[in-house]
């Protein structure tokens, strides 16, 4: 057997630093972190839940919370969580028909995840601060 002189390049395995990621495999990636994440945003909403049937000092503080920047942006962030991985569901729904399963088009429903999921939200809050008269 002959050794390999440790000046001959040899070549890499693709990792982070030289392989791009398609569109398809990064947001199935956040299908299933937005997936976890929804676990913790449904503890809060059963602790605003838990607080409006305990007290109303309880509730008021809950509401704070919730009313705080920190806690609207939370909240932000958990509708375009819900907003992502439902239209993430949609997209496999698709799937599971039968349709969009080539390249460009799978790659195209991805990128309409994003863009949809951002809309979404957006439209939630401005409605629902619209209907506050905020």
């Amino acid at each position: 057997m002959s050794k390999i002189p440790a000046t001959q390049a040899r070549p890499l395995s693709p990792h982070l630093t030289i392989y791009k990621p398609p569109i398809t495999m990064t947001m199935s990636i956040m299908h299933r972190i937005t997936g976890g994440a929804l676990y913790f945003g449904t503890l809060l909403v059963a602790w605003w839940l838990v607080a409006a049937a305990t007290s109303e000092s309880y509730f008021n503080f809950v509401d704070w919370i919730f009313g705080s920047w920190i806690g609207r942006l939370v909240l932000f962030g958990y509708t375009w969580v819900l907003m992502h991985h439902m239209m993430g569901g949609i997209r496999h729904f698709i799937w599971d028909a039968g349709f969009g399963l080539e390249k460009h088009t799978a790659s195209k429903i991805a990128w309409a995840t994003i863009v949809a999921s951002v809309l979404l939200t957006l439209a939630i809050w401005i409605i629902g601060y619209m209907a506050r008269g905020a």
